[in-house]
């Protein structure tokens, strides 16, 4: 009888240790997707996610100034994250098609949320449609950068990239008073809300080169002494001199990345020699 339960004791045992060597025969049969290496910049990119919600329900409760920090804190989520998958080799479609859904809400959706709540509310169906701007003309440009992406980093973006956008509303926002103080006092201020939010969503779409933030090595120095000193100096500035050093920074970027596109284009059209059929076509046409 001692005998027979001590079997009976043992048949549990006997049983959940078949359960595991089929469970890990099913684990063994199944293809391996690579998930592990991916896990760790995609909890960055999620955190970038969940900030652009937080900062959506901040709007909702106008915590106007919260929102802006926590859309700036979704950008230092989504330098994470891309920083994080190189260094454990986690590249992928999955993690770029999770980033850009991520982007899209932090850096789209919250943005326009935030300025049609701000000082657009005011300007009723016009205001409606330039806040929503930074969420279309976002979606579009990632969109863009999604199809074009060949699983090489450049050094530069054509366009203005989507988070510099959403910052750099979120430093208009935080310097808003500022800024008021600098116009007329018969200027509406908030109506300059209207075309800086259309010029800064017309740049995502656009084919102006902006360029990236720079990898803090030795190799990107030394090959780019100017850049590398550029986004130091900014960098210093945004962190010791907060909202207003964020605010120039932001604002330096966008009209150098302008004048530069501006630059070319004249020069291009002013120094191109023209060949003997372009010469008859415009000697024709003065004649």
């Amino acid at each position: 009888m001692a005998k027979r339960g001590r079997l009976r004791r043992r048949h549990p045992e006997r049983k959940q240790r078949q359960i595991r060597k089929r469970l890990a025969a099913y684990r063994a049969s199944r293809p391996r997707r690579g998930f592990s290496r991916v896990a760790v910049p995609s909890f960055f990119t999620l955190m970038n996610l969940f900030s652009g919600y937080l900062a959506i329900v901040q709007v909702h409760q106008e915590n106007f100034t919260y929102a802006c920090w926590l859309i700036v804190l979704a950008g230092f989520f989504d330098a994470l994250d891309g920083m994080m998958a190189r260094i454990a080799n986690g590249e992928s479609l999955f993690g770029v098609e999770l980033d850009s859904l991520a982007d899209i809400v932090s850096f789209g959706a919250a943005p326009s949320f935030l300025v049609y709540n701000f000082g657009l509310k005011p300007f009723g169906e016009l205001g409606l449609v330039v806040s929503a701007l930074p969420a279309i003309c976002g979606a579009v440009r990632l969109a863009r950068y999604n199809i074009g992406f060949d699983g090489e980093k450049k050094d530069y973006f054509d366009g203005l990239p989507i988070p510099g956008q959403a910052i750099a509303l979120v430093a208009i926002v935080l310097n808003y008073d500022t800024i008021a103080t600098l116009l007329p006092s018969t200027t509406n201020s908030l109506a300059a809300l209207v075309p800086i939010v259309f010029v800064l969503s017309a740049l995502m779409v656009s084919n102006v080169q902006f360029d990236a933030i720079p990898k803090p090595t030795a190799h990107y120095i030394r090959h780019h002494p100017r850049q590398a000193l550029a986004f130091g100096v900014a960098l210093v500035l945004s962190l010791t001199w907060v909202p207003e050093g964020l605010l120039l920074s932001l604002a330096a970027y966008v009209l150098f990345s302008i004048g530069r596109a501006i630059y070319r284009v004249a020069r291009a059209v002013w120094e191109t020699p023209l060949d003997d059929a372009d010469e008859a076509v415009l000697n024709e046409e003065n004649a």
